[in-house]
């Protein structure tokens, strides 16, 4: 698989994560009806539902970072250092894609936030 297509790949995932939400955010509006939303249990799942919401946002944004970096190697030479490449991974955005030693871990952190990586 070339580069180009690994990055094409990426971008498709995040389309595909972003266009699952749509039924999500329906039913979203269907509990947020006031005759119902006083129910403590809808109240936790509508809350459930927007911190999973926020997971999604995470992953296509991780996805983006990354078709961007492989976007970005495609055009390098085949002699570039590794420290071009530790560069391009050093300007992305999320932290468990540029910083070495959160790679891989995030999903062992607690921190209140659902992350899947």
């Amino acid at each position: 698989m070339s580069l180009q297509k690994l990055a094409r790949e990426l971008d498709e995932t995040a389309r595909q994560t972003s266009s699952m939400l749509e039924g999500i955010t329906e039913a979203l509006q269907l509990l947020a009806d006031k005759s119902i939303s006083k129910d403590p249990s809808v109240r936790e799942a509508t809350q459930m539902i927007i911190t999973a919401l926020q997971g999604q946002d995470r992953i296509e944004q991780r996805c983006h970072n990354m078709a961007l970096a492989v976007r970005q190697f495609a055009l390098l030479p085949h002699s570039a250092p590794d420290s071009v490449y530790d560069e391009i991974w050093c300007s992305l955005t999320l932290d468990e894609l540029r910083v070495p030693s959160l790679s891989g871990i995030a999903a062992h952190q607690s921190h209140g936030d659902v992350d899947l990586f």
